[in-house]
C-alpha cells in the first residue's frame, strides 16, 4: 500500500471521529447548561434567605455567614469539570485534525521530491535519447551499425505507487510507445522507424550479441525475402 492509499485510510476515520466529539461536546453543553441554571437559582435563594434574616434581625451581618451552601458550591464544582471535558474534547479533535494536516504536508513534500527526480530522470533520459540519435546518425559509432552492439541504460524512474503524469513532450519509444526507462537496445536497422526498445518489450534479458533487430523489421525482412 503507498503512502497516499495509507493517508486515506487514516483519514477515513476522521468525519467518523469529529462527529463524535461534537456529539459528546453538545451534551456536555446541555448538561452544563441544566446544572449552571440549577445552580443560579439555588444561590438565588440563599442570598434571598440571609438578606430576609438579617432584615428580620434574626443575625446580624458578618461576613463569616456570606458563604454558599455544600449543595450550591457541589454544583460549581460540578460546571467546572464539565467545562474541563469539554475542554479536553476540543482540544483531542485539535490536534487529531492537525496531526492529519502534518501528515499531508509531508506527503506533498515527498509528491514534489519525486516529481523534480522524475524531472531531471526525464532530462537525463532526453540528453541520453539525443546523444544516442547524433551517434546513431553518424553511422553508430566505430564501425556503423555492423559494429559493436550500442545498448543504453535509460534513468531508472522512482520506484513508487503514486502515478504522476509524464511531460507530453518527452520523446516516445518502443513498440509500448512510452517513455524511455530501464535498460534499451537499438535495431540494427538503418532504416528503422523506432530505433531504441525497452528490453521487457522485445523478449531481451540482457545485451545482445551481434547484430539485432527489432520485430518490426524482422517482419519486414521476411516479407521481402517472401516476394
Amino acid at each position: 500500500m503507498g503512502f497516499l492509499e495509507d493517508f486515506r485510510a487514516s483519514v477515513e476515520s476522521v468525519p467518523a471521529m469529529l462527529q463524535r466529539n461534537y456529539a459528546l461536546m453538545r451534551d456536555l453543553d446541555k448538561s452544563l447548561l441544566g446544572v449552571r441554571q440549577q445552580n443560579e437559582q439555588r444561590c438565588e435563594q440563599e442570598i434571598n434567605d440571609i438578606k430576609r434574616r438579617i432584615e428580620s434581625g434574626n443575625i446580624q451581618p458578618d461576613a463569616s455567614l456570606f458563604k454558599f451552601s455544600d449543595e450550591a458550591l457541589d454544583e460549581q464544582k460540578h460546571c467546572i469539570r464539565i467545562a474541563d471535558e469539554k475542554v479536553a474534547l476540543a482540544t483531542q479533535a485539535y490536534d487529531m485534525v492537525d496531526a492529519h494536516i502534518q501528515q499531508l504536508d509531508q506527503y506533498l513534500r515527498k509528491i514534489e521530491e519525486i516529481r523534480r527526480e522524475r524531472e531531471l530522470a526525464a532530462a537525463a533520459a532526453a540528453a541520453g535519447a539525443s546523444n544516442a540519435e547524433g551517434n546513431t546518425r553518424s553511422g553508430r559509432g566505430e564501425g556503423g551499425r555492423g559494429g559493436r552492439k550500442k545498448s543504453w541504460l535509460a534513468a531508472e524512474q522512482p520506484a513508487i505507487e503514486l502515478e504522476l503524469p509524464v511531460d507530453p513532450n518527452e520523446p516516445r519509444y518502443c513498440v509500448c510507445h512510452q517513455v524511455s526507462y530501464g535498460n534499451m537496445v537499438a535495431c540494427d536497422n538503418p532504416s528503422c522507424q523506432i530505433e531504441w526498445f525497452h528490453f521487457e518489450c522485445v523478449g531481451l534479458k540482457e545485451h545482445p550479441k551481434g547484430k539485432w533487430y527489432c520485430p518490426n523489421c524482422v517482419g519486414l525482412q521476411k516479407r521481402r525475402k517472401g516476394k
